[in-house]
């Protein structure tokens, strides 16, 4: 008997939230990542968030890292906004980078991690997801309605 595994192509999810308004960088960070699909609502493991937020301060520097660099300052972020040591594993930290790499937020240049080409992220956002990933999504889907009778 072969069992057959329902793994995706490719994956996003989108939630809606109030607009953004004034407030602080990370909780903007944080509604981004639930409005994405890459934190669920309630989440208490919001590493990914500061994976992010680093990634997103090195960017005016046009600043590789590596991810043991990126370990290092998450942890700082975290203790520097008082929030508990979770998720702050190297494994953990690689994890949280391929998720990021998976919907094209970031990309691995030689070993070290950056912003996409350096872009804004509504650009990225708009590029790789918007215009190439969500339409393949939403064909495929489309198929499978047309088929089921």
């Amino acid at each position: 008997m072969t069992i057959v595994k329902d793994i995706p192509l490719s994956e996003i999810t989108l939630r809606r939230y109030e607009k953004p308004y004034e407030m602080p960088k990370r909780e903007l960070i944080k509604k981004l990542c639930l409005s994405i699909g890459l934190l669920q609502p309630g989440d208490s493991r919001d590493v990914v968030v500061d994976v992010l937020q680093v990634l997103l301060e090195s960017k005016p520097k046009k600043k590789l890292l590596d991810s043991s660099e990126i370990n290092k300052q998450v942890i700082q972020l975290r203790k520097q906004n008082k929030l508990p040591l979770k998720g702050i594993a190297p494994s953990n930290i690689r994890r949280q980078l391929k998720r990021l790499r998976d919907i094209y937020l970031i990309e691995n240049v030689n070993n070290q991690y950056r912003i996409t080409e350096f872009n804004e992220l509504e650009d990225i956002f708009q590029e790789r997801i918007e215009n190439f990933m969500l339409p393949n999504i939403l064909s495929r889907v489309k198929e499978y309605f047309k088929v089921i009778k």
